[in-house]
């Protein structure tokens, strides 16, 4: 019974040797897993972290643009009201946001026609919009880049197994198979890098899509306060 016990926990102390290793060796097995896909894997590692950057970028640039003060109008009519242009001007230029710069543009024109103001505000809008696309242009050529570049490594790896084989005359399905999936894993990545991509330009064209919506909105509530009798 006693050396049953000690057998237990000679077996236990092994195992959880074992585990605690294979723990820390984990991220190690895991980079040189992706390593085996060839050449290739190396460019699509950096398209995977400028996709990264570009979208962290992307993300707080738009947000902090696309912020939305729907008091913002109010406030600038009551000072226009009271014949106060310039402190309606340093309303709007309170908050560094799309929706105040387009505003701004505006006010600093109020007293022209209407069509003026109207045109004015447009082209404001445009360059705000212009502002948040900015950098989109990039993740749709990565999407478009990536897989090619995963297909192509997994085409070299392939050319490599045939070669291998027309030299060695060595035709074991071991051989074949055992370097093919490692080729594989640089098209599995591009694939991956080209979905994150894909993803996050069409996710950032939605939410600027919907800033777009708004703003339009907005401008045409402003000339429509400003067209009001007594205003």
């Amino acid at each position: 019974m006693g050396l049953t016990t000690l057998l237990l926990q000679v077996d236990s102390t092994a195992g959880s040797a074992i585990i605690q290793s294979t723990g820390g060796d984990s991220f190690v097995s895991y980079l040189e897993f992706m390593m085996k896909g060839g050449v290739m894997i190396i460019p699509i590692f950096i398209l995977l972290f400028l996709c990264f950057y570009i979208i962290i970028e992307r993300l707080l640039t738009i947000t902090k643009m696309a912020k939305h003060d729907p008091k913002l109008i109010d406030e600038l009519v009551r000072e226009l009201k009271a014949g106060k242009l310039e402190e309606a001007i340093r309303i709007c230029e309170r908050s560094p946001n799309s929706q105040s710069n387009i505003l701004k543009s505006a006010v600093s024109v109020i007293g022209a026609p209407i069509h003026e103001i109207e045109l004015v505000m447009e082209r404001a809008m445009n360059i705000e919009i212009a502002r948040m696309e900015k950098g989109l242009g990039y993740l749709g050529l990565i999407a478009s880049i990536a897989p090619i570049l995963g297909f192509i490594g997994t085409i070299l790896g392939v050319i490599n197994i045939f070669y291998s084989i027309s030299i060695t005359e060595d035709i074991s399905i071991g051989s074949i198979s055992g370097g093919l999936y490692e080729k594989m894993i640089s098209s599995g990545a591009g694939l991956v890098v080209a979905v994150v991509a894909y993803s996050g330009y069409h996710l950032f064209n939605i939410k600027i899509d919907n800033f777009s919506l708004k703003a339009q909105q907005q401008a045409l509530s402003f000339i429509h306060t400003i067209l009001k009798p007594g205003q």
